[in-house]
């Protein structure tokens, strides 16, 4: 008998674990990939793709109490979006804020400025970000 006989003897190893443990793992590999590309497939067919992006474009009229905050929003033409626009002090600590609903339009890309009322000197101002209602 040799060492390792003596070893799978001791351990109660056998030729038919070895068999049995491949095979759990591979049947295992097959069902996370079954899953896997379900779930890709499902996430990249679901329908909704509207594209949206949000870019700022500055900020301008910094006063002690407001600030006035532009951006632009491209979404396809006749969707509805929410935009949420942010004041923030020199800390970066937010001291003003706004939720806006911006309605559906024939345009994809559109220009916007709002003026935020701030609780102290904002040194900055910008789109937070935009969602789809």
């Amino acid at each position: 008998m040799t060492v390792q006989q003596r070893l799978d003897e001791r351990y109660g190893r056998s030729p038919n674990e070895d068999r049995r443990t491949r095979r759990i793992l591979i049947i295992g590999g097959i069902i996370f990939t079954l899953v896997f590309g379900s779930w890709v497939v499902w996430g990249g067919l679901s329908g909704t793709n509207a594209t949206l992006e949000v870019r700022e474009l500055g900020f301008a009229e910094v006063t002690e109490t407001s600030i006035t905050v532009a951006w632009e929003v491209s979404v396809d033409p006749g969707t509805d979006v929410s935009c949420a626009v942010q004041a923030l002090n020199e800390n970066f600590g937010i001291v003003g804020w706004r939720v806006l609903d911006l309605g559906a339009s024939d345009q994809r890309t559109r220009t916007f400025t709002e003026t935020l009322r701030t609780s102290e000197q904002a040194v900055t101002g910008l789109p937070y970000g935009c969602w789809l209602p």
